[in-house]
């Protein structure tokens, strides 16, 4: 069992200056937010294989709203999210190992409601369907599980979904699929991503590439990304021995 935690400042300029209708000036939002996390694995044998079960939690941007106006009023949610998930690896024999994992992310901001036409006497907007998003964090984490104005359904709707499997040989050659699943209503990311990785020595080099499924382009569609890495660890205990 481990957890951690990480502090962040942010400074996000969107705006440019830029002057809005009714004369109000614009600056960059700057906010202050944290990230907690928890991590849980232990050995397990299965069918006489054995194996790893793992479980994660993370609850990330976790801070103040943000403000793009002079008036320094905070009426933005930064995207507070949390993630739940779960890994399972078999070791199959020597040289064979699989993975299976799942990934369920959630945003902890509240749902914009349904909208009337009407103003009441405080100058407020008539709520159809929904509930109030002008709320402070505290509450905004809260009733971001029970607010989407379709009810228990729409609250699924919001929940993505990540699955993936990944196989080694000789933990020296991997190779990985997945796939990731958004609702439609709620942003419509769909995507496959496939990859492969090889480990010699003190470097590792993985390799991984997205396949969008939903028709919406994607700023990594048709993209190869690469990553590099280097074991100072391994590298330290190579030159003792």
């Amino acid at each position: 069992m481990s957890g951690g935690i990480a502090f962040r400042f942010i400074r996000s300029d969107l705006t440019g200056g830029t002057i809005l209708q009714g004369g109000a000036e614009t600056k960059a939002g700057v906010s202050f937010a944290a990230d907690i996390s928890a991590y849980y694995e232990d050995d397990i044998v299965i069918d006489d294989k054995p194996g790893e079960l793992a479980f994660g939690l993370n609850i990330s941007n976790l801070g103040r709203k943000i403000s793009y106006t002079e008036d320094n009023q905070e009426d933005e949610f930064i995207p507070i999210n949390l993630r739940l998930g779960g890994r399972i690896t078999l070791d199959l024999d020597d040289y064979n190992s699989l993975s299976a994992a799942i990934d369920l992310n959630k945003l902890l901001v509240p749902t914009e409601p349904i909208w009337g036409d009407s103003i009441d006497s405080n100058g407020n907007r008539e709520i159809i369907e929904g509930y109030d998003p002008n709320v402070p964090v505290p509450t905004g984490i809260v009733q971001s599980f029970y607010d989407a104005p379709g009810g228990f359904r729409e609250e699924l709707h919001e929940i993505m979904i990540s699955v993936g499997m990944e196989y080694w040989y000789r933990k020296q050659f991997a190779v990985r699929a997945g796939y990731f699943h958004e609702h439609e209503t709620k942003g419509n990311r769909k995507f496959f991503t496939v990859g492969i990785g090889l480990k010699l020595n003190v470097f590792a080099l993985d390799f991984a590439y997205l396949v969008p499924t939903s028709g919406r382009s994607n700023p990594l569609a048709s993209t190869m990304r690469f990553t590099l890495l280097f074991g100072f660890e391994k590298y330290k205990n190579k030159n003792r021995g």
